[in-house]
């Protein structure tokens, strides 16, 4: 899942940032809202954390706009105001979700995992794929119900792929969905993550390459 957290404080921005990552979310962060907007019209994010007192360009400005364009985007606003007031018009202007600072991280994880759900096409809680169970809420993984041992990176493509059914992805959608920004859109780490994940699943070999195409897991239908 990509977040872009948007958010002027740079300690609580980088805070955000390294807790999403920790729990396996590719996350890119702007601190301005000038450059977050720019940032979400560029590239498709599942969810946007959103301080609504930004520089540069309001968080109700970039709220609304995002609406207006009918991105498929959830917005998750923060603010330092806790009354109804300040959250009926953050909602009003297109939010999903509304966060009263100080929060608690825990929370904050929770209400971004359910926006994620709402961003993409329903799917159900724990992926199952020939013998492969994937829980990506727990962050655990099953092969004939014997652990898997998963990297957070490993982890994200193997989503990716099931979350498919079955049809390709390419080498690109899964650097734009499992990692951010900061990676060399060159690099051959696609790649890699892609071979030491098929020796963890092990045998019979479960991912497919596509020649010129991508990768994918065939659901057997």
């Amino acid at each position: 899942m990509r977040i872009l957290v948007i958010e002027d404080e740079f300690s609580l921005a980088d805070a955000i940032a390294r807790g999403l990552r920790k729990r396996g979310f590719a996350v890119d962060v702007a601190y301005d809202g000038t450059t977050g907007y720019e940032a979400a019209t560029v590239t498709r994010y599942d969810v946007i954390v959103l301080d609504r007192d930004l520089p540069g360009m309001h968080g109700d400005e970039i709220c609304a706009a995002l609406a207006r364009k009918g991105a498929i985007t959830r917005v998750l606003m923060l603010t330092a105001s806790s009354s109804v007031a300040a959250r009926v018009q953050g909602l009003g202007l297109g939010a999903d979700d509304y966060m009263s600072k100080p929060f608690a991280f825990d929370e904050l994880v929770a209400r971004v995992r359910a926006l994620g759900r709402r961003a993409t096409p329903a799917a159900p809680p724990v992926l199952s794929v020939a013998g492969v169970e994937l829980d990506p809420a727990r962050h655990k993984a099953s092969r004939g119900g014997e652990a898997l041992d998963l990297t957070r990176k490993e982890f994200g493509v193997l989503e990716e792929l099931m979350k498919a059914g079955g049809a390709v992805v390419s080498s690109e959608e899964l650097l734009d969905r499992v990692w951010d920004a900061n990676t060399d859109p060159f690099t051959t780490i696609v790649r890699v993550t892609v071979r030491t994940l098929r020796r963890k699943l092990g045998d019979p070999p479960l991912i497919e390459t596509v020649i010129g195409a991508g990768y994918r897991i065939p659901t057997g239908e």
